[in-house]
């Protein structure tokens, strides 16, 4: 049995007419669509609601939305299992969920990671196939789409719920395949709490663990005999010149009873498009993947990367606690960022530092925040 996994997939402003078409060859290229044919399920991330109707919710980003005619090309590809736990399929409110979920059903598309609840959004798929039995389950972060109780959206993450999943369905499963949505755009290392919740998940049963959201290719470690991806890429997104979307990896899973293997499909961005990457391209990709897999085998070097990249990030979230007011940011920009470290005292930045880190401050004030927001949007209704 092979399985394909690919990572973002998003029809957009640039590609729209190819999927309406429905035309996979020209999305793909003829060799990469010849080969996607060969596998036996083709599992990508939809991270935007498929409808026609537009009703963003308030939150930080942008608020992506695709067509329900674009389920045409998406089924060409062709798509066999759509992953839903990320942080836009809630962009468009309920109406965009629950008109995307309509949209997968009619055209027999199975999808997970998603539901009306989070105890529906937390039910994995199982796929079986050639006396096997595969169970997928996907998750994210905790960013504005997440399922509760009693709403609808993604799947969490949760520490104290997930891990237990894992080991139930690897109970149920001959092998299980975990697709994380975290980690922090454009970064193609993982951050140390990264790394322990992907072990975690291997301890608790998954042999392998995709990480994807980072929208770029990152690094991969073997760990008691399981596989964890730090990052694949986009599959398809939109036209950008980014330099990080230009280059992605499709995961090829093949499994045989009790063994598995990893194999990996270099791709590339071809304006709104992608391709199979040539050669050269193929050696120049596979040689920087391995060489970043290599690095994070350092006991050290996972932290060291992560502080560096973490002081460069500083400014932007001070900025962000600041408000980003208009006048506060043109200072900011003219002192070089130096404003916005001069506003805050050692006194206040450890303040800072604990109503983050512990625990029973931030569940407070993540309470309050939601809480206020809210009553601001209820007074803007009136």
């Amino acid at each position: 049995m092979e399985i394909i996994i690919g990572g973002d997939l998003v029809p957009t402003k640039s590609n729209r007419k190819h999927f309406v078409e429905g035309n996979a060859q020209e999305l793909l290229g003829t060799e990469l669509h010849d080969r996607m044919q060969c596998a036996n399920c083709r599992v990508f991330n939809l991270e935007v609601p498929l409808t026609d109707k537009v009703s963003p919710i308030n939150k930080c980003g942008p608020n992506l939305i695709a067509p329900t005619d674009t389920i045409v090309g998406i089924k060409k590809i062709p798509a066999d299992l759509l992953i839903l736990a990320n942080n836009h399929i809630l962009d468009q409110d309920e109406q965009g969920f629950l008109s995307t979920i309509k949209v997968l059903q009619d055209n027999n598309i199975a999808y997970v990671g998603a539901g009306m609840d989070v105890e529906e959004a937390s039910k994995p798929f199982v796929l079986g196939e050639q006396g096997i039995k595969v169970g997928f389950y996907a998750c994210a972060e905790h960013e504005f789409t997440i399922a509760t109780k009693n709403t609808a959206g993604a799947n969490p993450f949760d520490a104290l719920t997930s891990f237990n999943h894992i080991k139930n369905l690897k109970e149920q499963c001959d092998f299980v395949i975990v697709l994380y949505h975290g980690g922090k755009e454009q970064y193609r290392f993982p951050s140390p709490n990264l790394q322990k919740t992907c072990r975690g998940f291997v301890d608790s049963g998954a042999d392998l663990i995709v990480c994807q959201h980072s929208h770029c290719i990152g690094a991969y470690e073997l760990y008691n005999g399981s596989t964890i991806v730090y990052g694949q890429g986009n599959f398809i997104f939109d036209d950008s010149d980014n330099e990080y979307w230009q280059t992605s990896l499709l995961i090829s899973l093949i499994i045989e009873r009790n063994e598995y293997e990893v194999k990996y499909i270099p791709i590339v961005k071809q304006g709104n498009k992608i391709r199979m990457a040539d050669q050269q391209e193929s050696d120049e990709i596979m040689k920087a993947f391995h060489h970043r897999s290599v690095q994070i085998q350092d006991i050290n070097f996972i932290e060291k990367e992560y502080k560096i990249f973490a002081t460069s990030m500083f400014s932007n979230y001070l900025s962000i606690l600041h408000g980003r007011n208009v006048f506060f940011r043109v200072l900011n920009k003219l002192s070089k960022h130096q404003y916005v470290k001069k506003l805050y005292s050692k006194q206040s930045l450890t303040v800072i530092q604990n109503v983050i880190e512990c625990e029973a401050h931030r569940e407070l004030l993540l309470a309050g925040l939601k809480s206020t927001l809210k009553e601001l949007e209820r007074m803007e209704g009136q």
